[in-house]
């Protein structure tokens, strides 16, 4: 190492002077790291000057993440459909863009509210006097208590006289029927507040019919991916959004399989799985271009945390395989041996028993 060191060394400072001509760039590992070798053009040319400034930069202590970029949508996230389950005729909807609360009436069946609950379980049968103890009991308790209809005490899977009588008193306040019992198709549930995005159905449609379709409240993106980038798009994973110059932070909240139309692609091609991610911006204020535009979102592949990280254009290729990085200590140099691990943002991941922080190499970036 040390005899050819010099003469490496001589050579690359001769290649960095001489600019003149043509220069072949062949691509070593990942493609970031080059050596360039001069190529006579054949013709005549200028004699150098002399050498050039050189370009140092500090071996760094720091954080990498490799990142990827997916095109996505500004807007409120992924779609919903809201499917019917009250018997009879639809006699009045929502408007598209209406936020619905808990309590609030979703549409009506046969001049009825079908109101809003909210839960993580669907009704699956009647709740009301006789019903055996169940987790759709605790849900309408807590439904009730949070919009002022208690007297149960604290919600549990029990369905007690008490109960009953909250839910006549809730059925008085809406004006309907008041026989103590919740039936399947009473109340809509969903996990939270929603805002309408499509309508379905139409004044005078089936009861049972997909009515609605709905987003979260929050301003948000969608995006679409494939079936093999679901391991950097996990709920609670942040990304960087980026539009219109402007640029934010936001985190994964859900990730479904994108609907099976979308999965088809042009006949004879496998397109594969894809996903629909839902993320919101953590400053909904931060991005101010309007719903529907393109924005450029940007996912963490991988991460490191705390390595020594140098430009890319600080390493090396040798010619016996490997890199090194040239180190600058005062009017002499040397090279140093490294092992490359992550690249990101220009920057590399480097190691190497002889490598220290704050030392200064060349580079050509």
């Amino acid at each position: 190492m040390t005899g050819e060191g010099p003469r490496r060394l001589h050579k690359r400072r001769r290649t960095r002077w001489m600019i003149a001509g043509t220069a072949t760039v062949v691509a070593l590992g990942v493609g970031t790291a080059v050596v360039l070798t001069r190529v006579s053009s054949g013709s005549a040319v200028a004699s150098p000057q002399g050498p050039a400034p050189i370009q140092t930069a500090e071996v760094t202590r720091t954080d990498l993440a490799d990142k990827r970029s997916v095109s996505g949508k500004l807007g409120y996230g992924v779609e919903t459909t809201l499917a019917g389950r009250k018997q009879g005729t639809i006699t009045g909807l929502p408007a598209i863009g209406d936020v619905l609360d808990r309590g609030e009436s979703v549409y009506k069946v046969d001049a009825k509210p079908v109101p809003l609950f909210h839960g993580d379980i669907p009704m699956y049968r009647p709740v009301g006097p006789g019903v055996s103890d169940g987790p759709d009991v605790r849900l309408v308790e807590e439904n009730l208590r949070a919009l002022g209809f208690g007297g149960f005490g604290t919600p549990d899977e029990k369905f007690t006289t008490a109960t009953a009588n909250a839910v006549k008193k809730w059925q008085k306040a809406l004006k309907l029927e008041q026989n103590g019992t919740v039936d399947v198709g009473d109340v809509v549930i969903t996990t939270g507040s929603f805002r309408v995005s499509t309508l379905l159905a139409s004044l005078g449609s089936q009861g049972g019919t997909d009515v609605l379709k709905y987003t979260g409240v929050n301003r948000g993106v969608t995006v679409r991916i494939k079936a093999e980038q679901r391991d950097s798009a996990k709920p609670g994973a942040k990304v960087t959004v980026s539009v219109g110059g402007k640029q934010a932070t936001g985190t994964v909240q859900q990730v479904t399989l994108a609907p099976p139309d979308d999965n088809q692609g042009m006949p004879g091609q496998d397109q594969g799985t894809k996903f629909d991610v839902s993320i919101t911006l953590d400053d909904p204020a931060a991005i101010t271009a309007p719903d529907a535009s393109s924005v450029d979102v940007r996912f963490t592949v991988r991460s490191q945390k705390g390595v020594l990280t140098v430009p890319v254009g600080a390493l090396l290729a040798l010619a016996e395989g490997g890199y090194a990085i040239e180190v600058v200590e005062g009017a002499a140099r040397r090279l140093i041996p490294v092992r490359t691990g992550l690249f990101a943002d220009g920057k590399v991941e480097v190691s190497g028993p002889d490598l220290r922080e704050g030392m200064r190499v060349v580079t050509t970036s």
